[in-house]
């Protein structure tokens, strides 16, 4: 059982006693991948909590009780005998009220500091093992993103970086892999591309997609080219539709890295950043690009840039093989078909979308706290 000196945080202590009432993102991550017996306990409206959640959270819709006062307002909820609580709310306030009531009422409670805001960083780690390559699946569990690191013979490759640099950095170190290449499948539209820091702090080659989106220089990836590392490369294919640059890594002849064109039950969605003519005109690209991916060996795994669902600390990759996705998407056999079911089909667009774009269009972070920006799900997905 996780005690109070394993989980406990310097902040804000309670007025009665001397424990800190605060459990940082990076403690509450680290407790969750050594699964550990924490309870978390999502206080937010039910609406709120339906946009994004932690994995295996309890969930009262108490924010409102809480915030009036009301000394009852946990009392519908039947939390596990002797397990620390980490209370969560959308930005660490309200989630402070409740875990000072439970301590009133004797429970090791804490507040998770900066609440589902500050935990859109929070990460974890899945692997996949082949006789070339190793992948990690790096996942944004607060947000979806994916990301990986492939690595051969102690040489790296980071796809879609959407983590902090010190975390690639921290891995690479610690498998002894030196980090070769950074690359990207397209310009995002819901993350901020890290991509251009940790090729500098590693001493790695920057690679985009053939394009003339980006405005700093890069090193340019096109249609069949392949980029060797150790034993294996990783080979380009131009899968346009999502972005006219959208590009999918083929690695190790095992597995596709497919960014945001194919997803293991999904596909993406081509109007971000596009006129309706435009919008128009990328559907029907992405058909057949999406025809030429679902035509290739049905035992490739699918893995994709992001995921619509709260991702487990259960090391566990999110992927499908490409027979399967085949089948969960259902391609038309028709491109008008297609563009036009699609179409009809569009979810809400990102939150902050044009400034997360243009900002990985310019290669640059902007100054201050990235996660407002990037705050809410990710939303790329059509299925």
């Amino acid at each position: 059982m996780t005690t109070v000196g394993s989980i406990q945080e310097n902040g804000t202590k309670h007025p009665a006693c001397s424990v800190p009432l605060e459990i940082s993102v990076e403690r509450l991550r680290a407790t969750l991948e050594q699964g550990a017996d924490v309870t978390v306990l999502d206080v937010r409206p039910t609406d709120e909590r339906a946009e994004w959640s932690i994995p295996g959270s309890l969930h009262i819709d108490a924010y409102h009780a809480l915030r009036s006062g009301d000394a009852s307002a946990l009392d519908g909820i039947d939390l596990p005998r002797d397990v620390p609580v980490v209370t969560v709310c959308a930005r660490g306030r309200t989630s402070q009220i409740a875990a000072r009531l439970l301590r009133d009422r004797g429970v090791e409670a804490y507040s998770l500091e900066g609440g589902m805001k500050a935990w859109s960083v929070a990460w974890n780690v899945a692997e996949l093992l082949c006789r070339d390559a190793t992948l990690l699946q790096l996942r944004r569990t607060g947000k979806g993103c994916l990301s990986y690191m492939l690595a051969s013979k102690g040489e790296a490759v980071v796809v879609d970086a959407s983590l902090s640099p010190e975390v690639y950095l921290g891995i690479a170190e610690a498998r002894g892999w030196t980090i070769r290449h950074v690359v990207d499948t397209h310009i995002h539209a819901d993350h901020l591309a890290r991509s251009r820091v940790l090729a500098a702090q590693a001493g790695a080659k920057q690679w985009l997609p053939e394009q003339d989106r980006a405005h700093y220089p890069f090193n340019v990836l096109r249609g069949g080219d392949e980029l060797r590392f150790g034993s294996t490369s990783l080979r380009a294919l131009h899968t346009p539709g999502h972005t006219m640059e959208s590009t999918t890594f083929l690695v190790a002849g095992r597995w596709l890295l497919t960014g945001d064109t194919l997803f293991p039950n999904a596909v993406g969605r081509p109007d971000l950043e596009a006129s309706v003519d435009e919008a128009t005109q990328r559907a029907l690209l992405l058909h057949g690009s999406l025809r030429q991916l679902l035509d290739m060996d049905p035992e490739l795994l699918v893995l994709a840039g992001h995921t619509s669902s709260p991702i487990a600390f259960d090391q566990v990759p999110i992927c499908s093989t490409l027979q399967a996705a085949r089948e969960a998407v259902q391609l038309a056999a028709d491109a008008a078909t297609f563009a036009d079911r699609i179409l009809r089909k569009l979810p809400p667009t990102p939150p902050n979308h044009s400034r997360i774009v243009a900002s990985n269009e310019a290669g640059e972070l902007p100054a201050g706290d990235l996660t407002d920006l990037e705050a809410g799900a990710n939303r790329c997905a059509i299925s």
